[in-house]
C-alpha cells in the first residue's frame, strides 16, 4: 500500500510538472530551443532542490547545506504551487480569449493589393526584328487609310517559331489570392499568442502572491486580541493577559533575528504569562542554539511556559527541552501549576507517543481541584477532546498554520476539529493561533502569522 501511494504521488508530481513545463516552455515558444531547455532545467532544477531541502532538514546533513538549499527549494515549492493554481485558471480563460480573436480576424486581415503588370521582355541579341514589328512613320507608303499599321504583329507572325538561339519563356503563373493563405498562418500564431498571454499572466500572479507572503512572515507576525469568558475564574483575575504563541520555527531559514521580532513583539504586550505552544524548531540545539538565544529576554509576570510540538520530536525533544529551561521558560511535560488564580497545565505532543514520551493528561490533570479554573497548553487542535474529559475550561493550541498556503487550508481544516480561532466544546473552549513563522516555504497566503493576546474575563466581575 505504501509504495502504491508512493508511486501514485511521483505520478501526479511528474504530470504536474510536465503540464506546468508545457504551458509555460512549449506552449510560448515556436519550436525547440534554449527557452524550453532552460524551462525545463529550471522546472526540473527547483524541485531538487526542494526535495533536498525536506530531506536535508530531516536526516540533520550539515547546518550549511540546508542553508543553502532551504531558500531557492521553499521559494520553487511555493511557487509552483501558484504556478500550478494560475495555469489551470487559464484553462478557463484560453477558450474565451480564442474566441474572441476569431471574431476580429475577419476584420483585421491585410487586403490584397493588385499585382503590377509585368515588364515587356527584352529582345534576344541577334534575333530579327521584322518589319511590321518596327515603328513606323506617321503615314506609311502604300497604305491606302494613310494611318499607321498596327504595331502588334499578324497572326500567322505571331504563330511562326521563334528563331534559333532565342530563349523560350513561359507566360509569368497567376498569383494566388494571398488571403487563404493569411488566414491559415493565423490559427498558429493566435495559439501562440494567447498561450503567452496566459502563460504570462500565470506567472506574474504566482510571483506576486509569494512575493507578498513571503513579506509577511519576515516582517514578523502581527498581535491578535481576543478576550476568553471563563466561568471559574476569580473576579481578581479579570483581564488577565496570556500571551500564546507556537509554531515559530526556526531553522535554516527563519533564524536569530526573526526569533528576536518574536520577542520584541511579545514583550510589548506587557503580558502576564508567555505560553510558547509548541513547534519551536526546525533542528538541532547545536545548529540552532544561537538562534534561539534571543528566546531568553522574553518577558512577563508570572512567567514563560513551554510544550513540545511534533516538530521538537523530529529535532530531538530532550534536548530542547533542556535548552528552554536554561533560556528561562519553564517546559510542562505532562504537568501542571497551579498558579494563585487558575491552574495551568500542559501536555506533550501526540508525536512524542513513538519515544515513549505521549501526552498523559491523567498525570497533568487527574488529582486537580476541578472548582478552579483551568488552562491547557497543548500544540495539536485534535487533543481537545481529552481536555473536555478532564473538564479543562481552554485550550490553547497551534499546529494547523491556519493553513499557511491557500488552498492549503481546505486540507488542514479537515484533519483538524478547528483551523484557527476560539470555538466552544461543551464547557471546554479552544483557541488555535495560526503561529508566528512558516514551516517549508517562509511564505503564508491567506493565513497571516500572530501572536495572540488572551485576555481572560471573569463572569463574577
Amino acid at each position: 500500500m505504501v509504495i502504491l501511494f508512493a508511486l501514485l504521488a511521483l505520478t501526479v508530481l511528474v504530470g504536474a510538472n510536465w503540464y506546468l513545463w508545457r504551458r509555460l516552455f512549449r506552449d510560448t515558444t515556436r519550436g525547440p530551443g534554449w527557452a524550453r531547455r532552460g524551462g525545463a532545467v529550471l522546472v526540473a532544477g527547483g524541485w531538487a532542490l526542494a526535495i533536498g531541502a525536506l530531506v536535508g532538514e530531516r536526516t540533520g546533513a550539515p547546518f550549511w547545506l540546508q542553508r543553502t538549499l532551504a531558500w531557492p527549494g521553499f521559494l520553487w515549492l511555493a511557487l509552483s504551487i501558484y504556478l500550478l493554481l494560475g495555469l489551470v485558471a487559464g484553462e478557463i480563460v484560453r477558450p474565451l480569449l480564442c474566441r474572441f480573436l476569431e471574431r476580429r480576424a475577419p476584420a483585421e486581415q491585410p487586403v490584397p493589393q493588385p499585382q503590377p503588370e509585368p515588364e515587356p521582355e527584352p529582345v534576344p541579341a541577334g534575333a530579327r526584328t521584322r518589319p511590321a514589328e518596327r515603328s513606323a512613320p506617321a503615314a506609311a507608303p502604300g497604305s491606302p487609310t494613310g494611318q499607321p499599321e498596327s504595331p502588334h504583329p499578324a497572326p500567322e507572325a505571331a504563330e511562326r517559331p521563334a528563331p534559333e538561339g532565342a530563349e523560350k519563356r513561359s507566360p509569368a503563373p497567376e498569383k494566388a489570392d494571398p488571403a487563404p493563405e493569411a488566414a491559415e498562418n493565423l490559427a498558429p500564431s493566435r495559439r501562440l499568442f494567447v498561450s503567452r498571454v496566459v502563460g504570462g499572466a500565470a506567472a506574474a500572479v504566482a510571483l506576486g502572491t509569494v512575493g507578498a507572503g513571503t513579506y509577511g512572515v519576515l516582517r514578523g507576525p502581527k498581535v491578535k486580541r481576543v478576550t476568553v469568558p471563563l466561568a471559574k475564574l476569580p473576579r481578581t483575575a479579570h483581564g488577565y493577559r496570556i500571551a500564546a504563541v507556537s509554531d515559530i520555527h526556526l531553522g535554516p531559514v527563519l533564524g536569530r533575528g526573526f526569533a528576536q521580532k518574536v520577542v520584541d513583539t511579545i514583550n510589548a504586550t506587557q503580558p502576564d504569562l508567555i505560553a510558547v505552544v509548541g513547534d519551536l524548531v526546525d533542528g538541532s540545539v547545536k545548529d540552532l542554539g544561537p538562534a534561539a538565544a534571543p528566546l531568553a529576554g522574553l518577558r512577563a509576570r508570572h512567567g514563560s511556559f513551554f510544550v513540545t510540538g511534533n516538530h521538537e520530536y523530529f529535532s530531538g525533544a530532550a534536548q530542547w527541552v533542556d535548552e528552554v529551561r536554561r533560556l528561562g521558560i519553564d517546559p510542562l511535560e505532562n504537568e501542571r501549576t497551579e498558579l494563585p488564580w487558575f491552574d495551568l497545565a500542559g501536555v506533550n505532543d501526540v508525536a512524542g507517543e513513538s519515544e515513549g514520551q505521549g501526552p498523559d493528561f491523567n498525570r497533568a490533570l487527574g488529582d486537580r481541584d476541578t472548582t478552579r479554573a483551568c488552562v491547557l497548553l497543548a500544540h495539536q487542535p485534535v487533543q481537545i477532546h481529552d481536555a473536555v474529559r478532564h473538564g479543562v475550561d481552554l485550550q490553547l493550541s497551534g499546529h494547523t498554520h491556519g493553513g499557511q498556503l491557500f488552498p492549503g487550508n481546505l486540507i488542514a481544516e479537515a484533519a483538524n476539529p478547528t483551523l484557527a480561532g476560539l470555538e466552544r466544546y461543551g464547557d471546554t473552549q479552544l483557541y488555535v493561533s495560526r503561529g508566528a513563522g512558516a514551516w517549508g516555504p517562509p511564505t503564508r497566503v491567506g493565513a497571516p502569522s500572530d501572536i495572540t493576546v488572551i485576555e481572560l474575563a471573569s463572569r463574577q466581575a
